[in-house]
């Protein structure tokens, strides 16, 4: 045992010097580096934890202060010789295990505190280059490049003694973490971020396509990928593709196997074609292909035309363009009953194609018209007149508005009064017989009045004495309508729809006569009348729809002496809204007031008695149209199915209610009820499953005959 080491002593008490003495042995090494490095062999049993920190500052000549709350006995023994530094890392670990923790100061002290006190400590910041050992404390920043510390540091605590001294924390802005704890731990939680960043790597490849066309490509790996189970695989392990059009390229993104295995695949399938042409029939999903081929064509003669100009140049200066145009024949067919496309051309001419088909035979946008047209009509009207007639002739007879002439009351009357007497005739035959006709009195004849009075238009009170009678009529009208329709028109975007509630009504367009004018011919045409809406939408860039709107509300006004009238009224216009706006139109179309008054000169003006001497008719109408347009932009085909969803529903709702109100005198009969919604759509079985449901009779198979 080295003597030199009790010196160390002499400010302690005997028993501690024989405490060390028993608890450390230091034996030196061999006899060549005998002043150079010193062994320990460190045996402590039950040694309160303050002796012990005491005798290894001791032995390593380090100044450690102890906290207070430092407490406890130790009880550790080494069966190998340790050098300096192994056994001050021995001291850290027994610390370490007592939850204490050491704590260096810039000039060299120790300090002995608790392991969650260190954490707030001003221990060492390392670097990669000096991350620390063992159960050092220090503190380290590393730099997380491909994920998200937020997410990241969760999983990290799970490993660090957050009770203790371990601390994890991340800072978004710099997407760093920051960790504390001993430089084992730390160290090994820097490991596990550096395989979890490398994991995370999502960098950018470009791959340049030389014969294959980018967007065929990326639809080949895409559905490779959709059938390898793409939903069951982690986000980071499943590539992005995406095709760049411009320099037929394809964009990979994704963790790095990922990306080589579709940068592997891509190149593989980038091969020269070894024919010198080829023919290829695309399936349109949407676009009609009859209407696809002049497209087509006018693409391709304009391709040939511009290759031709370059051929020519080349030829003119060093004939290398002559085998340029050799082979370019190019052939567009259409498939009606498949809607299929036939196509014959080179290679490069047929990707210039497909690029041109594929855009153009995309899903168009549908427009939702919703309308609502209202007309009202508003009319009053009121007549007041008064006629006299005398016997011996004279007096007023008025004929405006609603007034029926006293004289045709008059005529209607006297004829209606009279009776005609019946006759008696005998007729003496040769043989003496007599034959005896009568006649009978004729009644009264009412016809006349009837027609007279048919035209009776509100009260009609007449009197009469000796020579003179009056008749004093008066009505008052009011007239109001209110024609509402809402009409819903789907269509496709730049196609015309067109609505039409109302009747054809004949109208007569000529007419000729036969010989001796008998067998008049007439031709006859019909006119449709009633409400009218035609619509066609164009969806502008962005979510604007340009509508060509032509409405029309028409009725029958009534007959005239050639033919009947037609009221009309007609809007025709173009307007921009936004999806979902409403756009009104129309307005007030006419309000027309009339006053008329037919009077006897000078009696008519008399004050209030001129009222007897005159007959007035006023009428007032006012009539207003308005239309609401609403454009809806749909663009997917479950908005469509939501919409007619809402409809039926709401035709279904009516049906339920009328049914549950029931019809009058008719309580128990049912009526028509629309079923439940489903979306779901049943198809019928199959030959082959319809013959496997049929039940097994006779010991056969189902589905086999004899």
């Amino acid at each position: 045992m080295k003597s030199g080491q009790l010196s160390l002593f002499s400010r302690r008490s005997l028993a501690s010097l024989l405490v060390a003495a028993a608890l450390t042995t230091v034996i030196p090494a061999a006899s060549v580096v005998a002043q150079e490095e010193v062994m320990y062999s460190p045996n402590f049993k039950g040694t309160d934890i303050n002796e012990f920190i005491n005798i290894v500052g001791m032995n390593l000549k380090k100044t450690i202060i102890v906290d207070p709350q430092v407490r406890g006995r130790v009880n550790v023994r080494s069966y190998e010789m340790l050098n300096e530094q192994q056994y001050y890392q021995f001291f850290l670990n027994v610390l370490e295990v007592y939850s204490f923790a050491v704590v260096e100061m810039d000039n060299g002290v120790l300090k002995v505190v608790r392991n969650k006190d260190a954490k707030t400590s001003n221990i060492p910041v390392v670097t990669d280059d000096a991350p620390g050992q063992g159960d050092e404390m220090v503190t380290r920043v590393v730099q997380v490049r491909n994920v998200s510390v937020r997410e990241l540091a969760p999983l990290l605590r799970q490993f660090s003694n957050q009770a203790g001294g371990g601390h994890v924390v991340n800072y978004d802005p710099s997407n760093v973490i920051m960790m504390t704890g001993p430089a084992a731990v730390v160290n090994r939680l820097v490991d596990i971020i550096q395989r979890v960043d490398k994991a995370g790597d999502q960098e950018l490849e470009i791959v340049k396509l030389q014969y294959a066309s980018a967007p065929e490509i990326v639809r080949i790996l895409e559905s490779i990928y959709k059938s390898q189970g793409r939903a069951e695989q982690p986000d980071f392990l499943v590539p992005r593709i995406v095709a760049d059009e411009r320099t037929n390229s394809v964009i990979v993104s994704g963790e790095l196997q990922a990306r080589q295995r579709v940068i592997e695949l891509a190149k593989r399938l980038d091969s020269e074609l070894q024919t010198s042409g080829n023919t290829r029939v695309f399936y349109l999903k949407y676009a009609k292909a009859e209407e696809l081929v002049p497209v087509l064509k006018g693409v391709s003669e304009s391709i040939v035309a511009e290759v031709q100009g370059g051929a020519g140049g080349a030829a003119a200066q060093g004939g290398r363009g002559a085998a340029a145009n050799t082979g370019r024949a190019i052939s567009i067919e259409a498939h009606d009953d498949s809607n299929s496309l036939v196509i014959t051309a080179q290679p490069d001419m047929m990707r210039s194609l497909e690029e041109v088909l594929r855009q153009l035979d995309i899903r168009r946008a549908q427009v939702l018209v919703e309308a609502i047209i209202v007309e009202v009509f508003e009319g009053d009207g009121t007549d007041l007149g008064v006629q006299w007639l005398n016997e011996n002739g004279g007096g007023t007879n008025f004929n405006n508005g609603n007034t029926i002439p006293i004289i045709s009351v008059a005529a209607g009357a006297a004829q209606a009064s009279q009776i005609t007497r019946g006759t008696r005739t005998e007729v003496v035959a040769p043989d003496g017989t007599k034959t005896v006709s009568e006649v009978p009195d004729s009644n009264r004849d009412y016809s006349l009045l009837g027609t007279v009075l048919s035209g009776l238009n509100g009260a009609m009170v007449g009197f009469y004495k000796g020579d003179w009678a009056a008749v004093l009529q008066a009505v008052r009208t009011s007239t109001n309508s209110n024609v509402l329709a809402t009409p819903h028109i789907t269509t496709m975007d730049n196609q015309e729809a067109f609505f039409l509630v109302g009747q054809e009504v004949p109208v007569i367009t000529g007419s000729t006569t036969g010989s001796n004018n008998t067998n008049p011919f007439q031709q006859v045409d019909r006119q449709e009348v009633g409400i009218k809406l035609k619509v066609t939408p164009q969806i502008n860039e962005g979510d604007a729809v340009q509508l060509t709107i032509e409405q029309e509300v028409s009725s029958i006004g009534g007959a005239t002496a050639v033919d009947i009238t037609i009221n009309k009224r007609e809007i025709k216009t173009t307007v921009m809204a936004d999806d979902g706006a409403t756009v009104v139109l129309g307005g007030l179309i006419d309000e027309d007031v009339q006053e008329s008054e037919s009077k006897v000169p000078l009696l008519g003006d008399i004050p209030v008695l001129g009222h007897l001497f005159k007959s007035t008719s006023v009428s007032k109408k006012k009539r207003n149209l308005m239309v609401f347009i609403k454009a809806t932009i749909v663009r997917e085909g479950s908005a469509i199915s939501g919409i007619s969803k809402t409809k039926y529903n709401y035709i279904r709702a009516e049906q339920l209610k009328r049914e549950e109100e029931g019809i009058r005198l008719m309580p128990f009969t049912k009526q028509v009820v629309l079923p439940e919604w489903d979306d779901s759509l049943s198809l019928p079985p199959t030959f082959d499953e319809y013959m496997q449901q049929q039940p097994v009779t006779d010991g056969t198979k189902p589905g086999k005959q004899d």
